[in-house]
């Protein structure tokens, strides 16, 4: 055991060059995104005013691979490839024979997995003559990611962070401001969005979907000079984040093994699909039968008991409408501690998946994730972000499994951020102040009531 290996790292010539491109090989095509107005699908004139038509492109494309710009992978540099590690404490302290691995993109500048997609969208942008970008954040992850990546390629930002987690974690705000970027509570008073929403309500909490509104708002009335950049839900985004499980196979071959099951926690479906979409790949094309994990919060359970259907990205009713399974764009989420996971929605590409059973889903409450998360961190030394705790309290469901039954089973999970800026829900867990919270199913029921009426394309006779 002295010898035993822990850590599997790639030089960096081994960076992909390309990002994996799902739509390629999906079963049947993505259903059509649509105008919000008129219901038919829509085209790339009509994402004009929000994204570069680089990233217009890729949002539609159906070629397997896309080309990593040079410029690209150099900032790349800094960081991929990221680690894949061996938990073998982990193993230990769970007393399993279940190998469990994980991917850790907590060595990014920005400490998560965004950064993949955000150094991509701002270089797009600045190359397409964009004067400044806006976006929304909820946990702080994508708004860190993107405040780096702006200032990297010299483009101003333009943050609405979700009130809660702009209250919970100050220094958040700090270092995007640190970076250059401007950062407002959501709903603010700056916008007729936010506005409305504090009209009605004075001391919400916010949520994502009324801080994509926000965004989206300033970017359509800047007469074409501001663009806006998600970092989850669209299919480019979920494209940026493949290099994550394109390393994860070179890695794994490297510890000589394949992984029986692949768990990652889902939100909008960013960090999901960088690490699943490469291994769902090769189920599709090589014969491979790897199960697909995806844990998501009690509080807010969009894949487990949202519907499939079409709704706004957004809180307000601006964006164009995706499938989606989702919990209707009123969904206010309760002010639990993973941020990143509060999200009405889900990723096109993962809302089909699941719907196709190409990939699970469990919903997890935040008691059982923050004891999952205590266990990892006393065995392996690394404080992990609330949202990946989820994936770890599922990885422990099936490590304790495999105990049950005796059964050697190779488990890979994305670690996709730390926790260094989450210790005010580290404290409430310790001091016993954190509990479950299960959406009630009248307000799920409620939100449903609002989804758009729209005749189904994928449907008709």
């Amino acid at each position: 055991m002295t010898d035993a290996i822990t850590r599997y790292d790639l030089p960096q010539t081994a960076i992909p060059r390309r990002w994996y491109n799902i739509q390629a090989d999906l079963p049947r095509p993505l259903p059509p995104v649509l105008h919000p107005a008129t219901h038919a699908p829509i085209g790339p004139d009509d994402l004009a005013p929000l994204f570069p038509g680089a990233l217009i492109q890729q949002e539609v494309s159906t070629e397997r691979y896309i080309d990593i710009p040079d410029e690209v992978r150099e900032i790349y540099k800094l960081w991929r490839p990221t680690p894949l590690i061996r938990a073998r404490r982990l193993e230990k302290a769970l007393d399993t024979p279940a190998h469990i691995y994980y991917k850790y993109e907590g060595v990014s500048p920005s400490g998560s997995h965004k950064l993949n997609t955000a150094v991509a969208q701002a270089y797009y942008n600045k190359a397409a003559g964009v004067q400044g970008l806006t976006t929304e954040t909820g946990a702080g992850q994508w708004g860190t990611a993107l405040s780096i990546a702006c200032n990297f390629v010299g483009l101003p930002l333009e943050v609405f962070m979700v009130k809660v987690s702009f209250q919970q974690k100050p220094y958040r705000r700090v270092i995007m401001q640190s970076f250059g970027s401007s950062v407002q509570a959501s709903p603010s008073d700056t916008t007729d969005a936010g506005r409305a929403v504090l009209a009605q309500d004075p001391d919400t909490t916010g949520s994502l979907g009324i801080a994509i509104s926000e965004a989206v708002e300033v970017a359509a009335k800047s007469g074409g000079t501001k663009k806006y950049a998600l970092g989850s839900v669209l299919n480019h985004v979920l494209t940026h984040q493949t290099v994550i499980g394109q390393e994860a196979l070179a890695q794994m071959e490297l510890a000589g093994e394949f992984p029986d099951v692949v768990v990652a926690c889902a939100g909008g479906g960013s960090n999901l699909g960088g690490i699943a979409l490469p291994f769902i790949h090769l189920n599709l094309t090589a014969g491979k039968n790897t199960r697909i994990l995806a844990t998501e919060p009690a509080a807010c359970p969009s894949l487990t008991r949202g519907v499939y259907a079409y709704d706004f990205g957004d809180a307000i009713g601006m964006t164009p409408l995706i499938k989606m399974h989702t919990l209707g764009r009123r969904f206010i989420p309760p002010p639990v501690h993973a941020g990143g996971l509060r999200y009405h929605g889900m990723a096109s590409i993962i809302s089909e998946l699941y719907d196709q059973r190409m990939m699970e889903a469990t919903a997890i409450g935040q008691v059982e994730t923050f004891k999952a998360a205590m266990t990892f961190l006393r065995a392996e030394g690394i404080v992990p972000a609330p949202e990946p705790s989820h994936a770890i309290a599922g990885v422990i469901r099936e490590a304790l499994a495999a105990k049950e039954s005796g059964e050697k089973k190779v488990i890979l999970f994305h670690l996709c951020g730390h926790g260094h800026f989450d210790m005010s829900a580290y404290d409430a867990f310790v001091s016993g102040q954190l509990h479950d919270y299960e959406y009630p199913q009248e307000l799920i029921d409620a939100a449903m009531a609002d989804l758009p009426q729209v005749e189904d394309p994928t449907q008709a006779s």
